[in-house]
């Protein structure tokens, strides 16, 4: 694999871009000059921690980044391959990962907990589910150049995909592994709410319980209308302000982390 493109370039130690931003860089503008082609394999974990002298969670870090904004995709098995750009997901796009790299800092996710449960009457209702289907709950801790930011907990119903297991959770993009099966978030529904940390939230974001944070629920739907995805968010008030715009025709909202 030593003549891949990829391999014939080097990081800065001295730059303030972090070290997975560059490699992301790297292996973006090998795809998009044409020196990697579609379906093209990229070099094992093992090879670009070797040639980059860098760890396994900065080659993770950023090969998860590319997948989750459909650059790549990874097959259990076999490696990790250049995609279709004309396939590329469309319609409603979320990543935490691009939007925390675009501020310029450094994102990174601890997975808490991970089960398949039997969903409480309240999720039943509000994903429309069928009796009897259990759905995936898992609970991460988001971080921003190392500290807490967001403490989200997520629910999908088990069918969508099938033997999801905690360690493909740590090691791929779930909307990825959704996507390249075939489930494509086309509209989402979100609402804010301003409240204060209970204890256990608290410790898990680093904050004094009673500190101020938005409690953030999103319902994400398919093309047909089918609800897949509940979410449920803590963010850290000190830290997170949220900016709408309103222009003739259109509305803009941002969230910007401090």
């Amino acid at each position: 694999m030593e003549h891949n493109p990829v391999l014939k370039n080097s990081l800065s130690l001295d730059s303030e871009i972090p070290l997975y931003s560059q490699l992301m860089g790297i292996i973006k503008r090998s795809i998009t000059s044409g020196a990697l082609k579609v379906g093209d394999l990229l070099p094992s974990e093992a090879e670009l921690c070797r040639s980059y002298d860098i760890s396994r969670n900065t080659v993770r870090q950023a090969i998860g980044a590319l997948e989750e904004e459909g650059f790549v995709v990874r097959k259990r098995g076999k490696g990790t391959f250049v995609t279709d750009p004309n396939s590329r997901r469309k319609g409603v796009q979320y990543s935490f990962t691009t939007e925390i790299s675009q501020l310029g800092k450094s994102p990174s996710s601890t997975l808490v907990d991970f089960a398949v449960i039997t969903p409480s009457p309240k999720i039943v209702t509000l994903m429309g589910l069928e009796p009897g289907v259990k759905v995936y709950r898992f609970t991460r801790v988001r971080n921003v150049d190392g500290e807490p930011l967001i403490l989200e907990t997520s629910y999908y119903p088990e069918y969508i995909y099938p033997n999801l297991t905690r360690e493909l959770l740590e090691t791929h993009s779930f909307y990825s592994l959704l996507y390249h099966v075939g489930v494509i978030p086309f509209s989402a529904s979100d609402t804010y709410e301003a409240v204060v940390l209970a204890p256990h939230e608290a410790q898990l974001l680093h904050c004094a319980p009673g500190s101020a944070a938005f409690f953030h629920q999103r319902r994400t739907t398919t093309e047909n209308g089918h609800t897949y995805e509940y979410t449920t968010s803590y963010m850290r008030a000190d830290r997170v302000k949220l900016d709408v715009r309103f222009q003739k025709g259109s509305t803009s909202f941002m969230r910007t982390v401090d």
